[in-house]
């Protein structure tokens, strides 16, 4: 694709005030089953694509980091140490409200938008995003934000759903069209739902697009790397 999904909600063209409203009401409505779904899902891999992520951060003492439409926390948690700063900010109040049974003295919860980040310009060591950015309103404006608020040198990690191999593409396909949204009705009660899940990793930007933008919202050193197969990709930019 070409561009950024600001004007659709899966496959439908919508507004983006529309689009902000839908998605809020989708991850409202699998808060409580989402963690159960991504283990379904992924077949237990996005624990281990979330861990290369952690490994990548690396964080250190004394670091300040934002795990943006942090969820359930579980990312957050594997960043957490009593020598920093983890912050978990997400728009879904449902959802981190579905993952206070992780609570950790040194994790913190903050309702936000990734365009309008609650936090002071160059105040931030890493911004974590996992599965999220692709949720944001304006994808353009979210990635410009997220620069303002590290600090010179800080790293964005952006882990999203990406354009796998080409002989991989047709049972990837079969899988998230006919699996994916039939597990989300018997698990979660949400077929439509995880029907939109599936549409919005299609209408995303791919590898190359993506470090694309990266560059454009003033990133540099970009990097990404993909994993299993290029269903999975982290991009790395640094400000």
């Amino acid at each position: 694709m070409t561009g950024t999904p600001d004007n659709s909600f899966g496959f439908r063209a919508v507004a983006p005030d529309e689009r902000r409203a839908q998605i809020r009401r989708v991850f409202t409505g699998v808060a409580p089953r989402y963690d159960l779904m991504n283990d379904l899902m992924s077949f237990g891999l996005h624990r281990l694509w979330k861990r290369w992520l952690v490994e990548a951060v690396a964080p250190q003492p004394g670091q300040a980091i934002v795990d943006l439409a942090g969820g359930t926390g579980d990312v957050a948690v594997a960043l957490a140490a009593p020598d920093r700063c983890v912050t978990v900010c997400d728009p879904s109040v449902a959802m981190m409200l579905a993952g206070r049974h992780r609570v950790l003295p040194y994790v913190d919860w903050v309702a936000g938008e990734a365009e309008a980040m609650p936090f002071a310009e160059n105040s931030l060591d890493s911004v974590t995003i996992s599965f999220g950015i692709r949720n944001v309103t304006r994808l353009r404006d979210a990635l410009t934000e997220m620069h303002r608020v590290l600090k010179p040198g800080g790293k964005l990690f952006c882990l999203e759903f990406s354009k796998p191999h080409a002989w991989l593409a047709p049972f990837y396909n079969l899988f998230s069209f006919q699996v994916i949204p039939r597990l989300g009705a018997l698990v979660a009660n949400q077929p439509e739902a995880y029907a939109y899940l599936v549409e919005s990793i299609r209408r995303f930007p791919d590898q190359e697009e993506l470090a694309s933008l990266f560059r454009d919202a003033g990133f540099a050193r970009v990097t990404y790397r993909n994993f299993s197969f290029g269903i999975v990709a982290l991009h790395i930019g640094e400000k």
